[in-house]
């Protein structure tokens, strides 16, 4: 037999094998493509129906009654629940509250109300209290703090659908551009993330921190922003999980999520002003309304 004939036999063998499993291949691929683009089409189908909850609460070991402090002449619980109410993805806006103060200051402004129990160690299982009380089902739930008065209605649209397009994220929530001067506050929580935007960890430290001990100008620091959406069912889970070390230690909740192995979603927003944590922020979240003339 001619060698050449072997050879050539052969090739055009594996050259069609090969044509046969590329066209395999794309088939598959595009089968894959199809059921995860329906998976993510029914994801988002499933978690379509949104409650945004204020948890606010009087009793604060750095700002006692902090809800009802007076921002140009409104408390700052109405301003956040008016900009919520602004959010075109939330179905319903209530407060969870512990305080019988702050629930008939917050009827007074038309908001619903659900009391809750004194004994929540935050404001994730106060939603989650607040979630078992309402009559109708939710698949989503905005944890909406209530001392962030300027907070934009396109910050919680923006959280809600970052966790309606990752089926695999039990947890979404936003930072943005940290300031120098914030850098070493730890009121001021910092974030890092992952190159597919998935948090990686949360601190009051600067992170990164780099061997000069100093401020990077050039690094883009991120802040966390005290806003979260997650999915009912993890919520429901959440408070059954016990603390962690690094929870703890850091005194930040969201680091219970990431501990115990479960996605968190990050997207990046423009943010000029933080919330308010101290006494002293008051004064400069009034400062800032009146320099953009903001009622």
């Amino acid at each position: 037999m001619n060698p050449m004939s072997i050879c050539t036999s052969s090739s055009s063998s594996s050259s069609s094998s090969t044509k046969l499993w590329i066209v395999h291949g794309v088939a598959v691929g595009a089968a894959v493509a199809v059921a995860l683009g329906a998976y993510l089409h029914r994801s988002s189908k499933l978690r379509s129906r949104v409650v945004g909850i204020i948890p606010a609460r009087f009793a604060s070991s750095r700002f006692q009654g902090k809800p009802l402090v007076q921002i140009l002449g409104k408390p700052m619980i109405q301003r956040t629940w008016e900009r919520a109410k602004l959010a075109a993805t939330l179905d319903r806006v209530v407060v969870a509250t512990d305080d019988e103060k702050i629930a008939e200051c917050c009827r007074g402004f038309g908001a619903d109300v659900i009391m809750t129990s004194e004994s929540c160690r935050n404001g994730t299982e106060r939603c989650n209290e607040a979630l078992q009380k309402l009559e109708k089902k939710y698949d989503i739930i905005v944890n909406i703090q209530g001392d962030e008065p300027l907070i934009e209605p396109e910050v919680i649209d923006g959280v809600v659908k970052a966790l309606q397009a990752a089926p695999d994220a039990v947890f979404s929530t936003a930072v943005t551009s940290l300031k120098p001067e914030d850098a070493f506050d730890p009121n001021r929580v910092k974030c890092v993330v992952d190159n597919r935007g998935y948090a990686i960890y949360f601190s009051r430290g600067l992170i990164p921190f780099n061997k000069s001990g100093k401020v990077n100008a050039q690094f883009p620091y991120l802040l966390h922003l005290g806003i979260a959406s997650y999915d009912s069912k993890f919520l429901k889970i959440y408070p059954e999980l016990s603390p962690t070390p690094l929870q703890l230690e850091e005194d930040l909740e969201q680091l219970k999520v990431l501990e115990n192995g479960y996605k968190m979603k990050v997207i990046k927003v423009d943010h000029e002003v933080h919330g308010v944590d101290t006494p002293e922020d008051v004064e400069k979240i009034e400062s800032f309304m009146l320099e953009r003339n903001l009622s």
